[in-house]
Order: C-alpha cells, then sequence, then structure tokens
C-alpha cells in the first residue's frame, strides 16, 4: 500500500510504500476511501512540542478516517468484510491514537481496533465519514456530552469554523435554540444561513441570549474569558479550542454567577454514533472540500496557509 509517512518535525511527509497491514485478533482492516486533514498534524510538521505524541518513531499521519472493512480479526463479530466504517481515532482509555501511536488513514488501508468503529448509515458519504471522526465527534462530545445541551436549551457558539458549523447543526437538530458569534463576517454570515437564532459581532453582546451553555471553539484566551461574562447565572461554559493555550479567568464572576468552566476533548465512539445519527437525517451540510490522496502533503500546506474555509477530505479513487 502507499501512505503518507511522517518522521518528524519540520520534514516534508513522504510518500512511501510498505505492506499492507494484516487483522490481528480484535482489530479490522479498513481500505481507506477518505481521510480528513487536520490542523493538528500541520502543528506537529512545524512545533517540536508535538513529537512525544509520536512515541513509536516515523508513523502513517492521519486520524480522520472512513472506509470498508476488508479484512476481519479474530473474535470481532461486530463488524463483516463489506462494512462501511468511520473510526474514532483514540483509545480513550490507553490513549492510544490512529497516526500518532500506530499507522493512521493517510494511506490506503490501516487496521484499527475493532471497538473505535462505527458503522455509517446509509444516505451518508466516506467524505462526512471521515470529517465526522474528528470535527465531527469534538463538536458533538462538546455541546451533548459535556455541555449537556438538550431540547430547548439556549446554546452559545463562538467560532463558526469546521467544528463550528458541525455544532451549529447538530445543536438544531437535538432542538437547542442557538446563537453564535465569530470574528469573521462571513462566518457570522455562514452561521445565520445555517440557522442560528441571531448572530452577534462580539461575544460580550450574546450576553443578551441569556444561554444556558456556551461552547468556546476559538479557545483564544479572551474568548474564554468574555464567555464567563456572556453565560447566564448557573450557566455552563465548555472549552475546545486551543489558539492560546492559557486564559486569565475573572473568578469574582465564576463565584457570584456559579459558573461551571468544562474541557471537552475530543470524543466517544457513541459520540461518533450520535454524528452518525446526525447526518442520517438529511438535514447534515457542512462545508467540506476535497482532494485527491495524492496531494495530501499539498493540502496541509493549504491549511497551514489558511487558504481553506470548512473541512479538508482527501479521496481515494
Amino acid at each position: 500500500m502507499k501512505g503518507w509517512l511522517f518522521s518528524g518535525t519540520n520534514k516534508p511527509l513522504e510518500l512511501i510504500e510498505k505492506e499492507d497491514p494484516k487483522a490481528i485478533p480484535g482489530q479490522i482492516v479498513i481500505e481507506v476511501k477518505a481521510a480528513g486533514l487536520c490542523h493538528s498534524d500541520v502543528a506537529a510538521l512545524q512545533d517540536p512540542g508535538w513529537m512525544p505524541l509520536f512515541p513509536n518513531g516515523p508513523v502513517i499521519m492521519g486520524h480522520e478516517f472512513a472506509g470498508v472493512v476488508i479484512e476481519v480479526g479474530e473474535g470481532v463479530e461486530d463488524f463483516k468484510v463489506g462494512d462501511r466504517v468511520g473510526a474514532n481515532p483514540m483509545d480513550r482509555e490507553t490513549k492510544i491514537t490512529a497516526g500518532y501511536t500506530y499507522d493512521g488513514g493517510y494511506a490506503e488501508k490501516v487496521r484499527v481496533p475493532a471497538k473505535q468503529c462505527v458503522k455509517i448509515p446509509e444516505g451518508v458519504s466516506f467524505i462526512e465519514g471521515a470529517a465526522s471522526t474528528d470535527a465531527g465527534i469534538t463538536a458533538y462530545r462538546a455541546l451533548f456530552s459535556i455541555g449537556q445541551a438538550k431540547e430547548g436549551t439556549k446554546l452559545g457558539i463562538i467560532g463558526i469554523g469546521g467544528l463550528g458549523q458541525f455544532a451549529l447543526q447538530m445543536a438544531l437538530i437535538k432542538g437547542c435554540e442557538v446563537y453564535a458569534t465569530d470574528v469573521s463576517p462571513e462566518a457570522r454570515q455562514l452561521a445565520e444561513e445555517l440557522g442560528a437564532k441571531k448572530v452577534y459581532d462580539t461575544i460580550l453582546d450574546m450576553k443578551e441570549a441569556e444561554c444556558d451553555v456556551i461552547v468556546d471553539f476559538a479557545g483564544f484566551g479572551q474568548t474564554t474569558s468574555d464567555a464567563l461574562e456572556a453565560i447566564k447565572p448557573q450557566g455552563t461554559v465548555v472549552i475546545v479550542g486551543m489558539g492560546k493555550l492559557e486564559s486569565t479567568i475573572n473568578t469574582y464572576l465564576m463565584i457570584t454567577k456559579e459558573i461551571k468552566l468544562l474541557g471537552s476533548n475530543g470524543g466517544s465512539v457513541e459520540d461518533l454514533q450520535g454524528v452518525y445519527d446526525c447526518f442520517a437525517t438529511g438535514k447534515m451540510n457542512p462545508t467540506l472540500v476535497t482532494i485527491p490522496f495524492e496531494e495530501i502533503d499539498k493540502g496541509l500546506e493549504k491549511l497551514k496557509n489558511h487558504e481553506v474555509k470548512g473541512r479538508l477530505v482527501a479521496v481515494f479513487e
């Protein structure tokens, strides 16, 4: 098979040929049909601080992928050859992650634990299935598993990028009343088009909405502190974005308003199933941009240069 090998920071990905993976007990082999490209891969290519996440040396990158099961290991009962599946990239118990700890989805084939896979519903494409495994589950977990949003919840979304688009559409499907904000006029317009009840120029303006939950998909420090200002008393603020890895928090506000401030990281198999259920309604239409598998290196360069709107997905012929 062919795959894009990561061998270290400040080294370009290399398209290599490698022996096909074989199924082992508890695992399945997937013929990859689509693989999402992520800003975290761009960061790993630039920042040596990411290297501890690659403990086993050179590895084929790619942690967002979907495809067809072509081989089933001993003991696997929930999947059979021919099933269309997506994979949650990280085992939440062991933290072992595709594309970091072992070969991932920037390859024609990948072996993955069966317990991390979910069948893709009929009518949902491989492209949608792949994007769901990162942008989808990260947004879903933040909203529903951590933020506990449900039908009737007044939900604020900060940042209408790749994750924010997923979040806004899934929240509407679940019956939330959605408010949004973004620094970009184009993103604010998109939020209106997607059906947000009201879109604000700034986070502080969102205070009038009296949101029960605000999810910060930007995470630029000030965005989180502003969310504490905007959230209603006894509300919940969930941090997802990592635009900046620190924030100055007004503890007076947290105490007097009895605010919950929570972090959310990735997602679970249950979260992935939730995303696929939302897609199966036919009401999900996030912006997904496709490139050929052979141009994954060029695609990551586009991500680096902020030339991509929406989520970038490589497709395999």
